[in-house]
Parts: structure tokens; sequence; C-alpha cells
């Protein structure tokens, strides 16, 4: 089959990858549309260590394993459990010890024909949902997992850093939590400030921020040391900071890059918090109902055969999504 991975830290198109043989609690899934994200390219990088097919954002359809799934449309969690850990006895199972995450930690991802997941990762989705909108499920639940995290009232004062693919959700989220005229975005890209904007979200250019400790939420979806430090700067005694970016050590090993100054966190006795998976059904229902705006996002849009122009394309700052059409 088609696929785009990546082996020894290059990506390459093949038309001869393996198709996936389903286990007996696995669907096979015919991928239609795949999105880019910025931990695809951190990946690249060296991120996790990973090879194989990259992708964990994508919509498909059912073609091999349970009967009452068959042709239905559907989205996937990325995270492989094995259902028996303590992790996974606990709730926690996008923790479990033995997890696998698709195109991201042992199990092979979306930019291909074909995928194989587990049958408990699926959600159906209904014909009003577009595979345009539907391929911001995955990143509008991990989005929605910050206000799981940390309730947001209407008294806080929360800025988003980066103003990216996720940054363009989360705003989004954040506000509808805790009321518009409580929620900043700050980026760099003038169309991008001027998407959330549209929305009743004010942007503020990152040139034009007074970078001061004042803001109750902070949330680093920069995928940059850069941005965390600037988030760093920004929560204000005992606020909180809320990290959604990943990037791979080699990022910080740049000869350009300054060690991030963590002490103001411990003076400031800020509270750190990691985020990553949120609530698909969240997700699925927020963007049926027309609940978040994903009009626009989609920027660009390759070949599965242009899948490496496309990796190219996604690094480029004027670009919020770029898909594949598989």
């Amino acid at each position: 089959m088609q696929a785009l991975v990546l082996a020894n830290g290059k990506v390459e198109y093949t038309r001869s990858y393996p198709e996936p043989k389903p286990e007996s609690d696995e669907l096979l899934i015919a991928v239609e549309l795949a999105g880019i994200c910025a931990t695809d390219l951190e990946i690249i990088k060296g991120y996790m260590g990973f090879s194989g097919v990259l992708g964990h954002e994508f919509v498909g359809t059912v073609v091999k394993g349970a009967r009452d799934l068959m042709g239905k449309r559907v989205v996937a969690e990325i995270n492989c459990v094995c259902g028996k850990c303590d992790m996974c006895h606990s709730g926690l199972s996008n923790h479990c010890r033995e997890r696998k995450v698709i195109g991201i930690k042992g199990h092979d991802g979306a930019f291909a024909e074909y995928l194989a997941v587990p049958r408990r990762n699926v959600h159906v989705l209904g014909n009003t949902l577009s595979n345009e909108t539907a391929i911001f499920v995955e990143p509008l639940a991990a989005a929605m997992q910050i206000v799981q995290q940390v309730p947001i009232e209407d008294r806080h004062k929360v800025i988003v850093v980066g103003d990216g693919r996720l940054g363009l959700l989360a705003v989004q989220v954040l506000a509808a939590a805790g009321g518009k005229g409580n929620v900043v975005l700050l980026g760099r890209h003038e169309h991008k400030l001027t998407f959330a904007e549209k929305r009743g979200i004010q942007g503020i250019l990152l040139d034009d921020m007074l970078i001061k400790p004042q803001w109750d939420v902070v949330v680093d979806c920069s995928g940059s040391p850069e941005g965390f430090e600037t988030a760093c700067k920004l929560v204000r005694p005992r606020g909180k900071l809320i990290l959604k970016s990943t990037w791979a050590t080699e990022s910080v090993g740049r000869a350009d890059f300054r060690p991030v100054d963590i002490s103001p966190l411990v003076i400031n006795e800020v509270t750190l918090i990691g985020s990553r998976c949120g609530p698909f059904a969240n997700a699925v229902n927020a963007l049926t109902a027309k609940q978040v705006e994903t009009n626009g996002l989609i920027t660009s849009r390759f070949k599965l055969a242009q899948g490496v122009e496309a990796l190219e394309k996604a690094k480029e700052a004027e670009q919020i999504k770029v898909v594949l059409e598989i």
C-alpha cells in the first residue's frame, strides 16, 4: 500500500508498505483524510524515537472487522491501551503502562491507505460532519483537555501562547468556558490572530505585548522553547501554566538556544500542568453542534504521494493546517 514512512530520521513515500493485518479486536480503516500537526514535525526531528508510518489525525471508513461498523465513517483515539494495568483500572488509560500511540509510539499511523486500530478507540461520525471538519477532532479533544484539568472561571485572565493549529482551537474552548472578554491569543502572525478576532477573541502580536506576570492561566501552545520561556514570564504568582507543547531534544541543542530560567516558577509558586490527549466524544459533539469554528483552518491540501512536500509546507509560518488526501 501507499504510505509515508519515517526511518533513520528520513521521511519517504512508498507504494509497497505492508498492509496492516488487524487483530481480532481491531478494525481495518481506509484512511480518507489525514492532518499534519506540530507533533509530526517534531517526531521527524527525533521526538519519541519513532520509526514507521507517521500521522495520528485522520478520518476514514471501516472496511474490515466488526460487522456493525462496516462502512461507517470514523475517527479514532490515538492511545492503544492494554486495559489491564493499574493506570487502565484507575481510569487513566491514556497513561497505560503498555500503551502504543498511533503514529507516535510503537504503532503505525494514518499517513497510509490503511490503518488498523482497536475497536474501543473508534468514534462513529454523523452524516452532517464533513471530513474537513472531523479532521480536527483529535486536536480539539486535546484543547478540551485543558478545561478538564483546569476549570476556567469568568474572573480568570487567560492567555494562550502560540497562534498555530492547536492555539486557535484552544482559545475557542477557553473562551466558551470562561468568557471571551478574559481570553487572549498571543502570536506572531496577524492573519492567524485575525481568525480569533473574527470570533470575538482578542489577538495580540508578540512584538506588541507587555510581558508581565499578570495572567491567572497561561497555556503554552507555541511548540517551541522560546514560547515556553514567554509563557513562564506571563503567569502570575500562584497562577497556573498549562503545557501543550512538545518538541524534540534537538530543539534545545541548537547553537542559538538559551536555557530557560525556571526559578521564577518556584519563587512564584506557579502550578505547572502537563496536558495531552482529551475527550474525543466531547470534541465530536462540539464540532457537530458547530460550537467550535474550523472553517478556514485548512490552508493546504496534498495527495499522499506528495507527502514529503506537504510536511515541508506545514513548517511554513503562514500555514495553519495542512492535510493529506489519501
